[in-house]
């Protein structure tokens, strides 16, 4: 019998190169995204790690080598076919003013709209399905003006749904939020990936959130991917010494076995007391 053709990866970055006019950023980069998990990109500021998801999306076109998308050239398929199977959240999103929640997230289903064809029940299905999952449902018929930065950012995540694709990107989505709403995100993208199978991949600040949430982990330095694997195994005190130039333990989570890191405080010299003003009159 014939053996039936692999099938190609969703998401390929193939010797990627890349940068701002004369400045090149990525330096010749491989990554194949996996499928079904949460992949976090980690590195300091500068590292790349924001240009290669922007090169990845479609947004910035390298200099040199290829995104792949379902083995095809991404820069071959025309924009409603990418947005039809790619979701992407960009780093600090705006709203128009006076928009509505639903109407925000209506606008993920406009890559399936045609002037000539449109489905009103299949996109109010997936907007109301949307709203649902985010937990946004409540605040449809508000403005997103007046909502706060961690229900602006549900909401956006709503519309990336709304867009029902497979594959999303999302650059820095807990970025200036609180920590409880910074972890609320968190568990609802991992539950997209663990739950309903679809691939994510994010870029994160947070060493210790990214440990805890990722699936996996691609450290970046100067333009070039330096590890990449499960936390356990590259979550180590040698690469963010090498990556971050972090001085820290890694300790495991006692309930999740998740790596934790710990930054080494450094020592301040003791400084002898000043004797008290009635020590001194005593003396």
């Amino acid at each position: 019998m014939p053996s039936i053709p692999a099938k190609p990866p969703r998401l390929t970055g193939e010797a990627l190169c890349a940068g701002y006019e004369s400045r090149r950023v990525l330096d010749g980069v491989d990554l194949t995204v996996a499928e079904g998990k949460l992949t976090v990109l980690l590195g300091a500021n500068g590292s790349g790690k924001s240009t290669l998801l922007k090169t990845l999306a479609r947004t910035l076109i390298p200099s040199a080598g290829q995104v792949c998308l379902d083995g095809k050239d991404i820069h071959r398929r025309n924009t409603r076919e990418v947005a039809q199977r790619l979701g992407i959240l960009p780093q600090g999103p705006v709203a128009p003013e006076g928009l509505t929640v639903r109407q925000l997230v209506g606008m993920g289903r406009f890559p399936h709209q045609r002037l000539w064809r449109q489905d009103a029940e299949q996109d109010a299905r997936a907007i109301r399905e949307a709203m649902a999952y985010a937990d946004v449902t409540e605040f449809a018929e508000r403005s997103v003006d007046a909502l706060s930065g961690g229900q602006r950012q549900r909401c956006w995540i709503a519309m990336v749904l709304a867009q029902e694709t497979d594959l999303i990107l999302l650059d820095e989505p807990t970025t200036f939020l609180d920590l409880k709403v910074q972890v609320d995100l968190l568990e609802l993208l991992s539950r997209l990936a663990h739950e309903h199978s679809r691939t994510l991949l994010l870029v994160l600040h947070d060493l210790n959130l990214a440990a805890a949430y990722a699936d996996q982990l691609v450290m970046m330095r100067e333009g070039q991917i330096v590890t990449r694997g499960a936390p356990e195994e590259v979550f180590t005190a040698i690469n963010l010494k090498h990556v971050f130039d972090l001085d820290a333990h890694v300790l495991e989570d006692p309930e999740t076995g998740s790596p934790i890191c710990v930054p080494h405080k450094k020592k301040r010299p003791h400084r002898r007391a000043h004797p008290t003003t009635q020590q001194r009159c005593v003396s």
